[in-house]
């Protein structure tokens, strides 16, 4: 944490949790706090060594025998969509986005809910009550972005994305589970890079690729990834 003395941030080490990737494993977290100070600015700093944030709560994994969370981001200038990617660009390019900043919405709620409850049953976030959504997705002291995304005014797609100094942050998207053939995350992907491409930013971060986490696997689509190795940011052809 030298990188960011000035900020005046702790970190701390949590107590051991049930493994949100890797069945049968223990977790732990270093946890930067408070989590109020943590601006923009401060952000893209911990983002570039590892972080990432769920509201206020900013951490990176520091398991005690388990080094399989690699932090990856998308070179913008250097990505290319490949034929699957583009087919999932046309199919959507009726859709209209609207951005906003991070508020409650019952209809965003409701759409989560469905979300949730299709895709992740019985991870617990299925029973999520309008308290912890908005603890886990609207607060936030960083500069986010609520993307709303509709096809004939019709609710389709949101997403939650913030902005650092080098580069755009996928926080969360929730989709309408009835459309999963429709490629709305692949969708969500390209659009943010297209963005990121506009604001002339040179990262889309995506969070942490886990090899055998079958709900990480998406992020290998996106190649080459540059992925945060020993310290280092590195490209790297990754696979499952």
């Amino acid at each position: 944490m030298n990188e960011i003395s000035q900020s005046s941030l702790q970190c701390y080490l949590s107590a051991e949790h049930p493994c949100g990737y890797l069945p049968d494993r223990l977790a732990r977290s270093q946890v930067a706090l408070p989590g109020q100070m943590v601006d923009a600015e401060v952000y893209g700093k911990l983002l570039q060594l590892g972080f990432r944030r769920s509201g206020l709560h900013v951490y990176r994994p520091h398991c005690d025998v388990c080094c399989a969370c690699v932090p990856v981001r998308v070179a913008v200038d250097a990505f290319q969509p490949n034929r699957t990617q583009r087919r999932a660009k046309q199919r959507n390019a009726g859709m209209q986005v609207t951005q906003l900043k991070a508020y409650f919405d019952p209809e965003h709620f409701e759409l989560y809910q469905r979300y949730q409850s299709a895709r992740h049953a019985g991870g617990g976030m299925d029973h999520d009550d309008r308290e912890r959504y908005t603890d886990f997705l609207v607060s936030s002291a960083v500069e986010t972005h609520m993307l709303v995304f509709r096809e004939e005014g019709v609710l389709r797609m949101v997403s939650l994305v913030d902005r650092v100094a080098d580069g755009l942050s996928a926080v969360y998207t929730f989709f309408d589970p009835d459309l999963a053939a429709s490629s709305l995350g692949v969708f969500n992907v390209l659009w943010q890079i297209d963005w990121a491409r506009q604001l002339n930013l040179p990262y889309l971060y995506l969070g942490y690729w886990v090899e055998n986490s079958q709900k990480m696997a998406y992020k290998q689509q996106y190649q080459p990834l540059e992925c945060r190795i020993n310290g280092l940011w590195q490209a790297k052809i990754i696979t499952g």
